[in-house]
């Protein structure tokens, strides 16, 4: 029955971190036609995807640490509550700051997944972890790669207000699994919350992301652009120097500077970069008109079912993973991520000639994104009291978020400037595609080389020992 029960609620967190990754790639299908449905201009409209990635970004820290503080599952629900909330009011509404505040409340769905990796530390026995971590680190691309076609499809045949409906009815479903499988943690920290640290890390993070996500748009060098880069300097300076002097703080800082969490953290960002390049690259190329000799004309729907199986790659690698890790250790494991995003990049930059051969190259970039997303958690809650798992692993998400939040910038601006003229469409050139890949396959060989500097004897504990 223990051995049920433990499937259970690695079948329903699993399924709850999927439903959280879709809201990011929800709207994606309707990004050309939102000025219209919502009745603004593009650069208006662009808000209602950039909100999400900030909320998402900057609600998993704290949510881990509301988890750490007041349990888990309460958190976990209230997450999902707040999906549900955003869901209804978007599937309501046509305005644009309606729309706005929905899909912000819906990315604050992404505390779901370090919640759930937590719960999973707590409540499983110690030879399931691993696998359990693995599965629930692959549904962060999973979610985004399969809901892509699916939102597509669902908006070509059906009223857009339908993807905010059905986005609800699984958020409510979630929330009723969890409240019948998954019990709440005995695990608890004893301090009080830091609302202080909890805004100051909000503040910093919004102006840090923001120029990020928007700088292509505003101006690299516009006031706006270093104004907020400038704010998130001095925001995080004194946010800082506060989090040192409390007693309990929001993020514990001597914990998140030891080097296997320092270093996992920072190759977390450049991991991120990797998976978010493939994402933004990949269906531009795919879609390309033909007539530029490289593009293959395809549409929205038969992109997003191309790049479909990486997701599914991710998924089913899950317990290779987990395997990897217990053998060898999460170090090891994390190498050997990076360095098959590294190759699948590889792939792509020599062999773009049709279809099947992109195809391969996501694949293999979504086996290596896999295997690295599996491997973060396992370093991360090996080197921090386990009173601390989700608001650590809420960390290592922001972290993640970070990477492809700039990763959206980054590939942007490079497939805006290398372009070429077909008919009246101006596209990405080959050349700007060829680019990005190699600038997707160095942040992962840096994030390699970040992973070798983590200690080896505390990368080779298991999670749960």
């Amino acid at each position: 029955m223990a051995q049920a029960g433990g499937r259970a609620i690695v079948v329903v967190l699993a399924s709850c971190g999927l439903v959280a990754a879709f809201m990011q790639t929800l709207v994606v299908p309707l990004i050309p036609a939102f000025p219209r449905l919502l009745d603004t201009t593009p650069t208006d409209a662009s808000w209602v995807v950039t909100v999400t990635l900030l909320a998402g970004a900057v609600i998993t820290p704290v949510s881990g640490r509301l988890g750490d503080l007041y349990g888990k599952r309460r958190v976990l629900l209230a997450s999902l509550a707040v999906l549900v909330a955003g869901s209804v009011l978007s599937a309501l509404t046509s305005s644009l700051m309606l729309m706005v505040l929905g899909r912000g409340l819906q990315g604050c769905a992404m505390g779901v997944i370090p919640l759930g990796i937590s719960i999973m530390r707590d409540e499983l026995p110690a030879e399931r972890v691993s696998g359990a971590i693995s599965l629930m680190s692959a549904t962060l691309g999973v979610g985004s790669a399969i809901g892509l076609p699916l939102a597509a499809v669902v908006a070509e045949h059906a009223d857009w207000h339908v993807l905010f409906w059905g986005s609800a009815g699984l958020g409510l479903g979630c929330a009723l699994l969890i409240l019948r499988y998954v019990p709440e943690s005995p695990v608890r920290a004893s301090a009080p919350f830091d609302y202080l640290g909890a805004f100051g890390l909000v503040t910093g993070l919004t102006c840090l992301l923001l120029p990020i996500v928007k700088g292509g748009e505003w101006g690299w060098g516009s006031p706006a652009t270093l104004g907020f880069a400038a704010a998130a300097v001095v925001v995080f300076a004194g946010w800082g120097r506060y989090q040192l002097h409390r007693r309990d703080p929001l993020v514990d800082l001597r914990v998140s500077v030891r080097r296997p969490v320092l270093f996992t953290n920072l190759a977390s960002i450049l991991a991120g970069f990797a998976m978010y390049a493939m994402a933004l690259s990949f269906p531009q190329l795919l879609q390309a008109p033909s007539s530029t000799g490289y593009g293959f004309g395809l549409t929205m729907v038969q992109a997003g079912l191309c790049l479909a199986p990486n997701g599914l790659v991710m998924m089913l690698l899950s317990p290779v993973s987990a395997r990897l890790t217990n053998r060898y250790g999460a170090r090891t494991t994390l190498i050997t991520g990076t360095v098959v995003i590294a190759l699948g990049y590889l792939f792509a930059i020599l062999l773009m000639d049709n279809v099947f051969e992109l195809v391969v190259a996501s694949v293999i970039i979504g086996a290596g994104v896999g295997i690295a997303y599996a491997a973060m958690p396992a370093l991360i809650m090996s080197a921090v009291p386990v009173t601390e798992t989700a608001s650590a692993n809420g960390l290592n998400a922001l972290m993640r978020a970070v990477g492809t939040s700039t990763a959206s910038a980054v590939m942007a601006t490079l497939l805006a400037h290398l372009t070429v003229t077909a008919g009246a469409l101006t596209v990405p050139s080959l050349t700007g595609f060829r680019v990005a890949f190699t600038v997707a396959a160095v942040a992962a060989l840096g994030g390699l080389a970040l992973t070798l500097v983590v200690p080896r004897a505390q990368a080779r504990e298991l999670v749960g020992v």
